[in-house]
């Protein structure tokens, strides 16, 4: 199912300018927490993976975004739409399953965020959770899923509205982190941590295998700048505007993640890296920032404060907002009866249900094999960095479609490319790359290697995206049934 005859309104209404859109997709990919756990993974090595990743990866992800935003304008549920227009309907499902499907680990880790941020908010410390048994903690964390569940349900909208005023401020709590750690040993004589900061060998990581299973965080840390698509052609000057705001979003990511690499670098030492770090490297950061301005826990209570009330919201609008997306096209002929079931309040019953159920699971199932909760927090970390960047091979896949099948069309704002061959090259290119990333990422990072910890953790980091994609392909024969019968 492909159509040649893609229409754009130009007469729409063009009111975001080249920088208005860069505000945008800044605030919308990126975030404090993709320096502090990548500086965890890799010390300050990862400098060096930051300008890699931008320039071979990032930018041109951005910029196919860019130009299938253009191409297909008038759709509502951006990449399902844009694979309907190329492929067809089947694959266009399948994208939507697994946009909405790895937001699962994404909801099994959020309340462990919540209380982290509460813990450090309340007590100062972060040591309140790590004395908590894996399976005492993870049933908590499924009585504070359950809540949001209902809490979603409800459809409260002043929770989403704190919510977005909370993660604007840890957003810019973060910034200021960057600016004041960079700034401290001039203006308050603070001693650097890590050695050789000046040489080059520094910054030079080691190729290794280890190294190579971290690739996967730096891809899930850049992703999602296809929830841009939507405003491509409410620029000014599209064909303008949005690149200009595209690579200069790019810029801006690699100077935050090197200055917050090399700030992360001058507080912890790179060669004595806390094994907490992912878990409360934050927090850490904003405590001893606070002790070196003389504030105290002034800088840590503000940052523990907005970021649990900014992560209660991302988890109400996570369970909501991927699902919809998902039914907002559904095909019945690929989509159950009972998964497109709607209430009065507009709440899509069905899938509340089925996410409830494998949230739960994904909750429980890895307390039953991991013996420490600092292990279980980085391992649903590191699960989260193996699945959520699944969704982001259908771009390159709608990509490669969009220039072999329909190929350069004259009425669309904005290109990456006219070469249909350099187009193809590098939709290949980005898929392969992530992919790779992803599939190296499975192995633990932690532990001893070939234990049965490690063993368990292994067999879950395969597992896990096996089945939930996996479920994807069972609906269409429910549905199916449904329509025959």
């Amino acid at each position: 199912m492909t159509d040649k005859n893609i229409k754009v309104d130009k007469n729409k209404k063009k009111t975001l300018t080249a920088t208005s859109l860069t505000i945008m997709a800044f605030t919308v990919v990126w975030g404090f927490g993709n320096v502090v756990n990548n500086f965890a993974n890799q010390g300050l090595a990862v400098v060096t993976s930051w300008i890699f990743i931008m320039l071979l990866y990032f930018i041109p992800y951005s910029l196919m975004v860019g130009e299938l935003g253009s191409t297909f304008s008038e759709g509502k549920s951006g990449l399902t739409y844009w694979l309907k227009r190329t492929i067809g309907p089947s694959l266009a499902y399948f994208a939507g399953w697994t946009y909405w499907v790895v937001h699962v680990p994404y909801l099994a880790q959020k309340p462990q965020n919540l209380m982290v941020a509460g813990s450090w908010a309340l007590f100062r410390t972060g040591d309140r959770i790590n004395s908590i048994a894996p399976i005492v903690l993870q049933l908590i964390v499924l009585c504070i899923f359950l809540l949001f569940v209902y809490i979603s349900s409800r459809g409260i909208k002043s929770i989403k509205i704190i919510g977005s005023i909370a993660g604007t401020a840890s957003f810019i709590m973060g910034i200021l982190f960057i600016i004041m750690m960079v700034a401290a040993p001039a203006i308050r004589e603070v001693p650097i941590q890590s050695a050789n900061m000046t040489s080059i060998k520094t910054y030079i990581p080691a190729f290794n295998l280890h190294y190579l299973t971290t690739i996967s965080m730096l891809v899930f840390a850049v992703g999602g700048c296809e929830k841009m698509s939507p405003y491509v052609n409410d620029a000014k000057n599209p064909s303008k505007d949005f690149p200009k705001a595209m690579l200069l979003m790019a810029l801006m990511v690699m100077i935050s993640a090197i200055l917050g690499s090399i700030a992360m670098g001058m507080m912890f030492d790179t060669k004595d890296i806390p094994v907490d770090l992912k878990m409360n490297g934050a927090y850490y950061a904003f405590q001893k920032l606070g002790n070196f301005y003389g504030v105290g826990n002034l800088f840590l209570v503000i940052y523990a404060v907005t970021n649990f009330l900014g992560q209660a919201a991302a988890l109400v609008m996570s369970i909501d907002a991927p699902l919809k997306v998902m039914l907002s096209e559904a095909d019945e002929s690929y989509v159950p009866k009972f998964l497109r079931k709607i209430n009065k309040k507009g709440v899509p019953t069905g899938g509340y249900k089925l996410t409830t159920i494998l949230v739960s699971i994904l909750i429980i199932i890895p307390a039953l094999g991991i013996g420490k909760t600092n292990d279980l927090y980085n391992w649903l970390l590191d699960l989260n960095s193996i699945v959520m960047p699944l969704r982001y091979l259908w771009v390159f896949v709608a990509y490669f479609a969009l220039k072999k099948v329909l190929g350069n069309l004259d009425n669309v704002d904005y290109k990456f490319t006219k070469s249909n061959l350099k187009g193809k090259i590098a939709a290949t290119w980005c898929f392969v790359f992530t992919a790779f990333a992803c599939i190296l990422g499975m192995i633990p990072k932690g532990g001893v290697a070939f234990t049965s910890e490690w063993n368990f953790q292994l067999m879950l980091n395969i597992l896990t995206p096996v089945v939930l994609l996996g479920l994807g392909l069972i609906l269409p024969a429910i549905a199916k049934k449904e329509k025959n019968s």
